[in-house]
């Protein structure tokens, strides 16, 4: 795709994400919102996924360490064509496959059950070890949440990863710096984040992860890097997309009312129109 094509998609993926949190009354849309652009390069650029065949053996692997950002994941896959759109209004309800976080048991497409912080990193380190033990050459993705890396195991797993010189592995962390009790730097401050990467061993890029040019550069740069694992230090904008959403600490896990969604919805209408006149 061309980048006013991944573009739209990922306004698309933006409307699917504020459909699926207003209809649930519930979930997390600001930092769904914020790696919006991340979901939509890995699943309609970057990786080598089939919907058709959701468990391809040379699949490559995504895990979302941070698992409470599911209706971005759930709103790519939908769009990709893993399931239904019209599933997503029932994120959250009882009976849903489509859970608060990614169930790797009922959702196509879920490579690993996520949630519970700084987990995913490490599942994602071993599926890429796995990989190296077989030979195989698929290559496995991971989106951390920049106050998830507060975790120590994070850490421990990032450790692993440089030791074992792990270059089949991505590690992206969606720094919009804001987590649920304020700004990370104000709650436990983990930067210089690039730098921590650097000790351990990884090969680091810093992107404004809501620019497509930045985002594919990124990418490429990772693929063509031997010998080491890569981060990607996406920094990005809390409720991109959404004006009354953006940079505002309170849309972490808070559902918009009927008359939020309205006007978050024209939003992201204005920006599609925009986009069809390029």
């Amino acid at each position: 795709m061309n980048k006013l094509e991944l573009q739209k998609v990922a306004n698309e993926v933006r409307k699917g994400i504020v459909t699926s949190v207003h209809a649930a009354k519930a979930g997390h849309p600001g930092g769904s919102l914020s790696a919006a652009d991340i979901f939509t390069y890995l699943y309609f650029e970057e990786m080598n996924v089939d919907p058709k065949d959701p468990e391809k053996a040379d699949r490559d692997r995504f895990v979302l360490s941070k698992g409470h950002t599911a209706p971005g994941l759930y709103s790519a896959l939908a769009l990709k064509g893993y399931f239904p759109v019209e599933d997503l209004e029932t994120l959250r309800h009882l009976g849903s496959y489509l859970q608060g976080h990614p169930d790797m048991k009922h959702i196509p497409g879920v490579d690993m059950s996520s949630g519970s912080l700084g987990q995913g990193i490490s599942a994602a380190v071993g599926m890429a070890i796995a990989g190296k033990m077989d030979n195989a050459d698929y290559r496995v993705y991971t989106l951390l949440g920049d106050g998830e890396i507060q975790e120590g195991q994070v850490w421990e797993a990032s450790m692993m990863a440089g030791f074992r010189k792990l270059d089949n592995l991505v590690v992206i962390v969606d720094n919009n710096n804001l987590q649920i009790d304020g700004a990370i730097d104000e709650v436990c401050s983990p930067y210089p984040i690039d730098k921590k990467f650097e000790a351990f061993n990884f090969h680091v890029i810093n992107i404004d992860g809501n620019d497509f040019d930045q985002i594919d550069a990124a990418f490429k740069e990772a693929r063509a890097t031997k010998g080491m694992p890569t981060a990607i230090i996406a920094h990005t904008v809390k409720g991109k997309g959404v004006s009354f959403m953006e940079n505002q600490i309170g849309w972490h896990g808070t559902a918009p009312n009927d008359e939020q969604y309205a006007v978050a919805m024209e939003d992201l209408k204005k920006v599609g129109e925009a986009l069809c006149q390029k």
